[in-house]
């Protein structure tokens, strides 16, 4: 019977995980239709606006070619015009000299003869008819104000939406997190040359998997990036995992994300226990303040003066007795459960009167797997942190130190 329970315990639990996943990606999916809409809007309207931008250019253009035209033409007329003026006026005075010769010429009176063909004469050599050019100012040709938009009409019609560069592929088997950092690299699916710089988004977990849409912590962004890996340097692994994406960009537009990874960031969460602390001291999960005046009293007063509970006094407090341990959480949100792989380390944290020597508290944790500490001693006060990977460089040391000592019992 207890048998048959636990497994309808995990098939509960099971159908529960996968009940969520499914809520998870119908939101998904209800955001995408919500997406689809809001981006093709904005598209159209992109469009439309980068369209209408070519009509307004290229009825500017019309409109100053066709002023060209006419400001040609126009020159043109006012030059032939005014050319056809002088002619017809040398003309008229022409045939007025021409008129007079032949009266001249046929004339009887023979005294007056060379007088008036010495005037005439004189009249011809200033005639307006021999000081004339008889060559046209301008040409009516109007060939150099023609237009042939055939390779611009191709161009238009080669118009075509912009090539997005293709989602990076992030290589798990390349990628590193150590030293509290994390090394992420990753790939074009194709060769793209056009591609200017890439962009990171991570965020911090506790779950493991595909990122799912609702979470505590929003992406942090990082931009510019110009090669295909990028380091991320003194990141506190205050949760279990990481989730990270990258997509790639050229210079006028964004691709898709790669699809996204999971990476576990394993660190020993550290918190101190303040039910067992001496009433003097204040803590605070991950720092401890001396207060005189009687901190947790003080604490304990103003809880039970504000009717949220009332708490044992400071006489009957764990604090007086035997310390009791830290109960470290576990995935379950109880205490941890050790299986026999497992290991476990009983740290001490002391504090004594600076004067007296007096031992004013031991705080007592329990470590299943290599712990850093970090602590700060600032002002009277004292603070952990925490969230942070044994360095490799210690684990190298360790495993030559563990390799030594082993060389040295098999000699001995």
């Amino acid at each position: 019977m207890e048998d048959q329970r636990e497994a309808l315990r995990k098939i509960i639990t099971t159908l529960a995980v996968k009940n969520e996943e499914i809520q998870s990606f119908i939101y998904s999916l209800k955001q995408m239709l919500l997406n689809v809409e809001a981006n093709s809007a904005k598209v159209q309207e992109d469009l439309e606006a980068e369209f209408q931008s070519l009509f307004s250019l290229l009825e500017e253009l019309k409109e100053g070619m066709l002023m060209k035209i006419k400001q040609d033409r126009a020159s043109r007329t006012y030059e032939l015009q005014n050319q056809l003026a002088a002619c017809t006026r040398a003309l008229e005075s022409s045939e007025e000299l021409l008129e007079t010769a032949n009266q001249t010429l046929q004339a009887t009176d023979s005294e007056d003869f060379p007088q008036a063909a010495k005037q005439i004469k004189d009249s011809v050599t200033m005639a307006p008819a021999f000081r004339l050019s008889l060559k046209a100012k301008v040409s009516d040709n109007m060939s150099h104000l023609m237009v042939d938009f055939a390779q611009e009409r191709r161009m238009l019609q080669a118009l075509k939406f912009l090539p997005v560069p293709s989602a990076p592929v992030i290589d798990l088997a390349e990628s590193l997190v150590a030293d509290n950092c994390v090394t992420l690299v990753w790939r074009m699916p194709d060769e793209d040359s056009k591609i200017d710089h890439y962009v990171l988004e991570y965020r911090r977990t506790n779950f493991e998997g595909p990122p799912r849409l609702k979470e505590d912590h929003p992406w942090m962004v990082v931009e510019g990036i110009r090669q295909t890996e990028y380091t991320l340097t003194s990141l506190k692994f205050d949760m279990k995992y990481m989730n990270f994406r990258v997509k790639a960009c050229n210079k006028a537009v964004a691709g898709e994300f790669s699809e996204p990874v999971t990476l576990e960031t394993p660190a020993f969460m550290y918190r101190l226990d303040a039910s067992t602390s001496h009433q003097n001291l204040r803590v605070d999960d991950l720092s401890v303040e001396w207060d005189a005046m009687g901190g947790k009293v003080q604490d304990i007063k103003a809880r039970e003066k504000d009717g949220k509970g009332r708490t044992a006094s400071p006489v009957n407090s764990p604090a007086r007795g035997t310390p009791s341990p830290k109960r470290m959480p576990s995935g379950r949100g109880g205490r941890d459960r050790f299986t026999a792989e497992s290991y476990t380390v009983l740290g001490l944290l002391s504090f004594y009167n600076a004067r007296t020597k007096q031992l004013l508290h031991t705080f007592k944790a329990k470590f299943t797997q290599p712990l850093l500490p970090a602590f700060t001693v600032w002002c009277g006060s004292f603070q952990v942190t925490t969230g942070l990977q044994v360095p490799s460089s210690v684990r190298c040391l360790q495993k030559r130190g563990s390799a030594t000592s082993s060389s040295n019992t098999s000699l001995t």
